[in-house]
């Protein structure tokens, strides 16, 4: 199974280092010199990485045969992929890869259908689930433990804790008219 573990940011300085955005818990196994990577776009792969080195808080790669800036720069925007046997889990207790979430249920804890889980989207701060609701409209729930309690990979389900008008803009709404939740001016 392939998984995205990076996607190449801009070069960093003359000799052939790219700033990378990590998208895995693993850097140290999936991205360390000798990893031998499968590209999006294919043309510009494999790669292998040769040396690997943190420098301000950011991963900094450099692949084998890129030994400038302007081929470092062509790898920009390259998704890195690496081949990982599916039945492989990942070492942390609550720690999943993208392919065990993709397709679960998600409900509330009272049992209530929410949806089912569509696609992973890795932002800076956090990785949100976009879950695919009955009636086919999309509902982003933040991956954090705070909302999501539960994850049962036998069961096929996730489940929720959600803040008011996560998933129901209409409780918000309601809540704002009934004076439940300050506003700006409240406060002024």
């Amino acid at each position: 199974m392939q998984l995205v573990v990076a996607r190449i940011g801009r070069a960093h300085g003359i000799k052939g280092e790219v700033t990378v955005e990590v998208r895995t818990d693993e850097p140290e196994l999936r991205l360390a010199p000798g990893a031998v990577l499968t590209t999006d776009p294919a043309a510009t792969g494999p790669l292998t990485i040769e040396t690997g080195r943190v420098h301000s808080g950011r991963l900094l790669l450099r692949f084998e045969g890129v030994r400038d800036r302007t081929a470092a720069e062509a790898l920009r925007n390259t998704l890195l992929i690496a081949e990982v046997d599916p039945e492989e889990l990942p070492e942390g207790e609550d720690e999943y890869y993208d392919h065990q979430l993709m397709d679960l249920d998600v409900v509330t804890q009272d049992g209530t259908e929410v949806g089912r889980i569509t696609e992973i989207s890795h932002l800076p701060s956090q990785d949100l689930f976009v879950v695919e609701r009955p009636d086919g409209t999309e509902v982003m729930i933040p991956f954090v433990q705070e909302i999501v309690t539960e994850i049962d990979l036998e069961e096929q389900r996730a489940v929720i804790d959600p803040p008011p008008g996560l998933i129901d803009d209409r409780v918000a709404r309601d809540e704002v008219a009934d004076g439940h939740s300050a506003s700006s001016r409240d406060e002024a």
